[in-house]
């Protein structure tokens, strides 16, 4: 096989081939690292590369199969991760000056359950500072730029991942997603990511930005390869006491050809925010596809589109703010622009008015699954309002502007933030210029497989997420 050959393949493709021995681990890691130094590099997604101790595992997990041993799923597979997930010794520099030359003592429990997987821990992308941000910006690492049209935006704060994934450079990537870093990332790049339930997956040895968002899962070409890794990354964690005791199912055995049965509302009304016209169309063909999937699709307005969206974005600002308070007054000058617009305000929210937001939260996740999921086993919007924005035109220091951007990216998906319900990305078609777009499907409390269920069927049926973007590996064989 080629490289463009290897990185055509989806993450269980690839990982099939190297268990059946169709493809060496050394070859498929020399792909990667080749195509993540050459093409990554162009898009301004690699933070790092591990050369020496990606190849060092590969050489020993071709030795391993070649004895029939086999570490899991995703034996001598390479991966490259979003730089805030610990490995003891290794540098996490979180996209920021402030942690420049961090060596964590620790390793982040996703990472040790991908290791027992078999997974190689190749390297770190680029990511929004402390993955406080929605669009991508990073002025102190560079920008990455879209794979689709390098002068756009891919999202964030998990941009660097999203962007070489999309471009065949990568298979798959940890995110993070606290207002929405993994599902908006995923829909400008023609992805599937998903938000778990909080409480899902551990986010012990990965760096926090808020207690009450943060969750931690995959960003993948298909819902196929992230039902893989979800598989693997998710279940309870002693060094994270917000992790529950359910069961974790076998989320690649739940995904099914078609949606017969399932009840779909789609809420077309109350977003808080107008999506445009073209996303509403691409929404209105998305439906269709899930009716001609079997599925018994309503629309409804969302009830609390707007409050949600303003109890998260206390919390989103006032942890935040909690958390980086001694670096915000002895060292403000080591932020960006775009991170102090974010995180400042947080300072003035006082301590009543962020304890009725944590407050409401029961109630509000109560209300929505009561008047929205008792009758329904899964909601559809879009993911986000637009597709995704100039780089330049964006760029605007921090100002009201960007806050206003930023506010409008997340209004679809920062409420599940919130409610702390699953959902995820799945690629719903292009805009005008083609640009990707992305529909979001969300369910009640752990139950990410049906909503695996239905990113598999509706990507099944639409074929979008097979495009490549223009610039991508593949192109550059």
């Amino acid at each position: 096989m080629t490289p463009a050959e290897i990185l055509s393949r989806d993450l269980c493709e690839i990982a099939a081939s190297i268990r059946d021995g169709s493809v060496s681990s050394r070859a498929v890691t020399e792909a990667v690292l080749g195509m993540m130094e050459a093409r990554g590099r162009e898009l301004g997604a690699v933070a790092r590369l591990w050369p020496e101790r990606a190849m060092a595992e590969a050489e020993a997990c071709d030795r391993e199969r070649a004895a029939g041993r086999l570490r899991g799923p995703l034996h001598g597979v390479p991966l490259v991760h979003k730089d805030m997930f610990y490995r003891a010794g290794e540098l996490t520099e979180c996209g920021s000056r402030l942690f420049a030359g961090f060596r964590p003592a620790v390793t982040a429990t996703v990472l040790e359950r991908l290791d027992a997987a078999g997974a190689i821990d190749a390297g770190r992308t680029h990511m929004v500072e402390v993955a406080l941000g929605i669009t991508g910006h990073n002025p102190w690492t560079g920008t990455p730029r879209n794979p689709w049209n390098r002068a756009r935006l891919t999202g964030g704060s998990t941009s660097g991942g999203a962007a070489s994934v999309a471009a065949r450079l990568n298979f798959a990537t940890l995110g993070s997603d606290t207002g929405g870093s993994i599902r908006v990332p995923a829909a400008f790049c023609n992805l599937v990511g998903i938000k778990p339930t909080y409480g899902r997956v551990s986010r012990a040895g990965c760096m926090p930005l808020s207690f009450t968002l943060d969750h931690i899962g995959p960003i993948a070409r298909s819902a196929a390869d992230c039902a893989l890794l979800l598989r693997v990354i998710a279940g309870r964690d002693p060094r994270d006491p917000t992790t529950g005791d359910q069961p974790v199912p076998d989320y690649p055995a739940a995904l099914g050809e078609d949606l017969r049965g399932q009840r779909i509302l789609a809420l077309v009304d109350g977003l808080g925010c107008a999506p445009e016209p073209i996303v509403l169309r691409r929404f209105a063909e998305a439906r269709d596809v899930l009716r001609d999937l079997g599925a018994e699709l309503r629309e409804a307005a969302f009830p609390a589109g707007e409050p949600l969206n303003v109890l998260r974005r206390v919390i989103g600002m006032a942890e935040p703010a909690a958390l980086h308070r001694e670096h915000v007054l002895n060292r403000r000058e080591a932020f960006n622009p775009h991170t102090l617009a974010r995180m400042e305000p947080g300072f003035a929210i006082g301590a009543g008015v962020y304890a009725r937001a944590l407050a409401a939260r029961g109630e509000m996740l109560a209300r929505i699954c009561r008047e929205l999921l008792s009758d329904a086993d899964l909601l559809v919007l879009p993911t986000a309002v637009s597709g995704a924005p100039p780089i330049v035109e964006t760029d605007t220091g921090g100002d009201a502007r960007f806050v206003a951007l930023a506010n409008r990216l997340t209004a679809c998906v920062a409420p599940f933030n919130y409610l702390g319900l699953p959902a995820a990305s799945v690629p719903m078609g292009f805009d005008e210029e083609g640009l990707p777009l992305g529909l979001q499907i969300v369910g009640r409390p752990f139950a990410e497989a049906r909503v695996l269920r239905a990113c598999h069927a509706f990507e099944r049926a639409t074929g979008h997420g097979r495009r490549v973007p223009p610039f991508s590996a593949l192109a550059a064989a």
